[in-house]
């Protein structure tokens, strides 16, 4: 008999939050009104996180778990997990527990009033530093208003989905996977939970500064043709002020010829500005041709090292899209 819910947990060295994972998600299982299936992703963890996974399936036959063959990020785990999910309702947390479990049965209850999609909005975050909650308020805001698709603010992973959204999720080939966007962008009914976003509550971030600003350039990048479009209005811009300048200079040479702005100074600033211009465009089309580059390669999104607790497993379709 298949579970009705599936809670889908990647990890990647969480060897110090697993147990207090556990023991809270599995209360919240317990709370529910159907069976449900804990599936959590090992995804190439250097530590001891696969063997505590290991016991945890020996002790608890609802956790199942997938082991990829190395690590392949976050967005990539979460969809493996998606892949193999057999519930009816499944939701996405993080490990560290700054997504509460104990915000899944409000989620089921709005599913229930028939939302298919069920997100976890953050009204505060608890103990982050400014430079943090600035980044990620600007960013949240700046994805907004450039997406073709609407995307929430502050919100990140965290959510509950239908299962006829995972099944038209599971059929999505994408490679640079940015999975707040593709659950906006198959629409459906979709809410907010809003709670208040806790403190990791051991270990190490994992999402550095750098993780974060990838995941941010490749939220934008896969939903977004605008800065393509600023590339190009920039450089129309650089070509009217080559324009005006030409003139300017021509004038100055014919009508001012001892100007100081016609002099090696200004040549210097010329060649810097349209340069930088020059530059900044190739590289943003380098991050569209680099996509494209990903996508004809058609490679498995990830491969499996080990699987357990799966009565059946998916096609062979689904696991390498």
């Amino acid at each position: 008999m298949l579970p009705t819910y599936s809670l889908i947990v990647p990890i990647y060295n969480e060897e110090a939050t697993i147990h207090e994972l556990y023991r809270r998600v599995s209360s919240v299982m317990n709370r529910l009104d159907a069976t449900a299936e804990l599936v959590l992703i090992n995804d190439g963890s250097r530590d001891r996180s696969l063997p505590l996974i290991r016991e945890l399936h020996q002790q608890d036959s609802r956790v199942c778990y997938l082991s990829l063959a190395r690590n392949f990020g976050h967005q990539i785990a979460v969809t493996a997990g998606l892949n193999f999910a057999r519930g009816q309702v499944i939701v996405i947390l993080d490990a560290d527990l700054q997504d509460p479990p104990e915000l899944i049965p409000g989620m089921v209850e709005k599913w229930r009033q028939g939302y298919q999609v069920v997100y976890a909005q953050r009204t505060q975050r608890r103990k982050e530093g400014w430079f943090k909650r600035l980044t990620a308020y600007t960013f949240y805001r700046l994805l907004k208003n450039l997406a073709d698709v609407d995307i929430p603010t502050d919100t990140g992973d965290f959510c509950l989905l239908d299962r006829q959204v995972v099944d038209l999720l599971n059929t999505m080939p994408e490679r640079n996977r940015y999975l707040r966007g593709l659950r906006s962008w198959v629409g459906f009914s979709q809410t907010s939970v809003k709670f208040d976003r806790d403190p990791r509550f051991a270990g190490d971030v994992k999402y550095t500064f750098s993780k974060s600003f990838g995941l941010a350039v490749n939220g934008l990048v896969s939903f977004s043709k605008v800065p393509l479009r600023i590339s190009t209005y920039v450089g129309l811009f650089s070509a009217v002020v080559a324009l005006v300048m030409a003139i300017l200079v021509l004038y100055w040479r014919i009508f001012v010829p001892h100007s100081p702005v016609t002099g090696l100074a200004t040549i210097i600033v010329a060649i810097f500005f349209l340069g930088a211009v020059q530059l900044v465009s190739i590289g943003i089309l380098g991050e569209y041709i680099g996509r494209i580059y990903e996508e004809v390669k058609n490679r498995p999104l990830y491969t499996l090292g080990e699987v357990a607790g799966f009565e059946r497993q998916p096609a062979e379709t689904s696991r390498s899209r």
